[in-house]
């Protein structure tokens, strides 16, 4: 069973940029998704960006022009380089991928995995 491993938040000024690393312990070229997701104190789980088997990675609209997702197939790695932040981009970031193929998945929405990173906590002041 795949593990995913965040890394690279911290604290940083407006303006500031971070990037973040999700490390999966197994392959990550087979996923029929992959995505990083955010949650603040108080807030829902909402989407920053996805990727799917048809090649396409999608970005939430607060963070387009902003965010950039990626993956090295080669070192099983994703991720998501931030830049020109802003104090709300303010919280506990998870990468996520879906291990299993199905027909229909929408590759936006939390329901659609099944693995989990532990989080890595982003504060924007």
């Amino acid at each position: 069973h795949v593990q995913l491993v965040e890394s690279g938040g911290g604290s940083v000024q407006p303006g500031g940029s971070l990037r973040l690393s999700c490390a999966a312990s197994g392959r990550i070229y087979s996923s029929q998704c992959l995505a990083w997701f955010r949650q603040a104190p108080g807030k829902e789980r909402e989407g920053v960006a996805s990727f799917g088997n048809d090649g396409r990675t999608i970005y939430a609209d607060s963070v387009k022009g902003r965010f950039t997702m990626s993956q090295d197939n080669a070192k099983n790695t994703m991720f998501l380089q931030m830049n020109s932040l802003k104090p709300e981009d303010t919280a506990m970031y998870y990468c996520a991928l879906r291990s299993t193929w199905a027909f229909g998945v929408d590759c936006r929405s939390d329901n659609e995995y099944n693995v989990w990173g532990q989080g890595t906590q982003v504060t924007v002041s």
